[in-house]
């Protein structure tokens, strides 16, 4: 199979031809159809995940057909299209059992604790617990969004902030995670005001209902000025700026959802610790999504709630994306850029 490749930290991706994986016993091998170019795996590439080990291949936001499975595999149907949480659950350890998988104990994440997605084929692990079926009608690229940052965002904005109708929701980043945070927050009722560096962003999430837009140079100042203080920030870009800034934009008794991987380098010594105690935040993290989540969000794109289709903002072949994957810590994207692999064959 043709893959992204690397075996260094911060060294080349290469476009490589590589044997093909074999499914383990509770486990599924997919043909790739669509998989999205995500930061984390920019973080994985950077030596930020301890589960990585080289040489590697990235990858982690899919959609793909089942084309074989494990004999202990009962559910997953050869043929069957599918995509799959980032981070999958055993489906048997504590954490499992009492709901859950997306924080596991002995979680599988392709492209992270195993070969991943940016590639013709990919093998993933407790298939049955993990794999989630797709309507014919939401196509490949588009619904390789459900894998990682529309489904961290769904958990990040209704179950981990609970937001409400008429509640304001400060969205700090609007990378594909943040603009699926405000389509979301908005279909919710809430009143968001978007933040980023990008003025093309800041349109985009605009478009997408966000009742204020302002340019992060001049957060948290202007959030507390449109809302009073948020009821609910999010950090969906994972840098120690924008951790304070969310915070800082924070009503009493409001909650920062931490949704944006941060660099290991990143220092939190700037958290306004006074503020979380003088006002009684809530600061709460937020990671991935259990695979049972997946039918009641698919309800609502079906419904037309959701319109995934104006989160993809490229698509590209499997060719163009180590530089383009290399170059997501200098610049994000408007929209997901999504690897089309379907163009090669």
């Amino acid at each position: 199979m043709k893959a992204l490749w690397y075996d260094k930290f911060r060294g080349p991706i290469e476009l490589r031809e590589l044997d093909g994986p074999t499914p383990s016993a509770n486990g599924a091998v997919l043909r790739v159809e669509a998989s999205g170019l995500c930061r984390s795996d920019w973080h994985g590439w950077q030596g930020s995940d301890p589960d990585i080990v080289l040489p590697h291949v990235p990858g982690h936001e899919l959609v793909g057909v089942v084309v074989a499975a494990g004999p202990n595999v009962h559910g997953a149907a050869v043929g069957q299209r599918v995509t799959v949480p980032f981070c999958c659950g055993c489906g048997t350890c504590s954490q499992c059992m009492h709901g859950f998988p997306n924080v596991c104990d002995n979680h599988f994440q392709p492209g992270f604790t195993a070969w991943g997605s940016h590639a013709e084929y990919v093998a993933i692990d407790y298939a049955d617990a993990n794999l989630v079926p797709l309507p014919d009608e939401l196509d490949s690229v588009t619904a390789a969004a459900l894998g990682c940052r529309f489904a961290t965002a769904y958990r990040a904005v209704v179950e981990q902030g609970g937001v409400r109708e008429g509640q304001w929701v400060a969205v700090y980043g609007c990378g594909g995670v943040g603009l699926s945070a405000v389509m979301i927050a908005v279909a919710a009722g809430a009143r968001v005001v978007a933040v980023d560096v990008n003025p093309a962003a800041l349109q985009r999430a605009r478009a997408m209902g966000a009742s204020h837009v302002v340019l992060a140079k001049d957060a948290p100042d202007a959030v507390v000025e449109h809302t009073a203080g948020a009821h609910v920030s999010l950090d969906c870009l994972g840098r120690a700026e924008t951790v304070r800034s969310s915070v800082m934009s924070l009503r009493k008794r409001g909650r920062h959802v931490q949704v944006g991987l941060l660099p290991a380098s990143e220092s939190l010594a700037g958290v306004p610790f006074e503020r979380v105690v003088a006002f009684e935040l809530e600061l709460v993290g937020s990671h991935g999504i259990a695979a049972s989540r997946y039918p009641e969000i698919l309800r609502r794109v079906a419904d037309g709630i959701y319109d995934l289709k104006d989160l993809v903002g490229e698509t590209i072949a499997l060719k163009e994306a180590p530089a383009r994957l290399m170059a997501l810590g200098e610049a994000q994207p408007v929209g997901m850029t999504v690897i089309d692999l379907t163009r090669a064959r």
